[in-house]
């Protein structure tokens, strides 16, 4: 399987297969189809069987995958068997609702700590410590951090970026409204929330 094969939207589905999979009774399920798998998460069988394929080729004529096989390549693919570290610049609201959010390491990702300039937020308790910024770059060489997450505003975003890839971040996970200027090699996923809900009101304006 190549990870540039499996799409955002299969990414999102793989975790409702996993868990599908592993609540089977141990004895009668050797092998699975995707048929079956479709009728019980109440999906496309075409949508299924063009995912399972992305992630572990075509099954078997008439029998399906192999299910532990199946169980094993799906969980390779969130990366669950090889969690990364990341960390997070900007301890907001929408900062600290990242930090709350349990389910990045479902994915194989699990946020380690995070940074503000600001003294008032930082805290060495909780779920995730809250750091200063002046800390920021010897946490991450000596942690060996190779994903950011950037939650600051669009002043301040560029900036961090920068701190970012000089302190050996290869992945940037992006909220601020802006693009970033990144050197080649560097990856950078945008999320703009207010465009998000913009196309989403769009979608509900001419549905009606």
């Amino acid at each position: 399987m190549s990870s540039s094969s499996v799409t955002k939207a299969t990414l999102g589905r793989v975790p409702h297969y996993l868990k599908f999979l592993k609540e089977l009774p141990d004895d009668g399920f050797e092998y699975i189809s995707a048929t079956h798998i479709a009728r019980e998460l109440e999906l496309g069988e075409v949508q299924v069987r063009k995912d399972l394929n992305a992630i572990s080729g075509a099954g078997k004529p008439k029998l399906g995958y192999v299910t532990e096989e199946l169980i094993q390549k799906l969980e390779d693919c969130l990366g669950c068997n090889r969690m990364t570290s990341a960390v997070l610049v900007g301890a907001g609201k929408l900062g600290k609702a990242l930090l709350d959010y349990s389910g990045f390491e479902k994915f194989g990702v699990k946020i380690i700590a995070a940074f503000d300039s600001n003294e008032t937020v930082l805290s060495l308790s909780g779920k995730v410590e809250i750091l200063p910024i002046s800390q920021f770059e010897q946490f991450c060489k000596e942690h060996n951090v190779k994903l950011g997450i950037i939650t600051v505003g669009e002043g301040s975003a560029q900036t961090v970026c920068e701190q970012m890839v000089s302190s050996g971040i290869e992945a940037i996970w992006n909220f601020a409204p802006c693009k970033l200027k990144v050197p080649k090699g560097t990856l950078v996923q945008n999320e703009n929330l207010a465009l998000s809900l913009a196309h989403l009101n769009n979608q509900l304006s001419n549905s009606n």
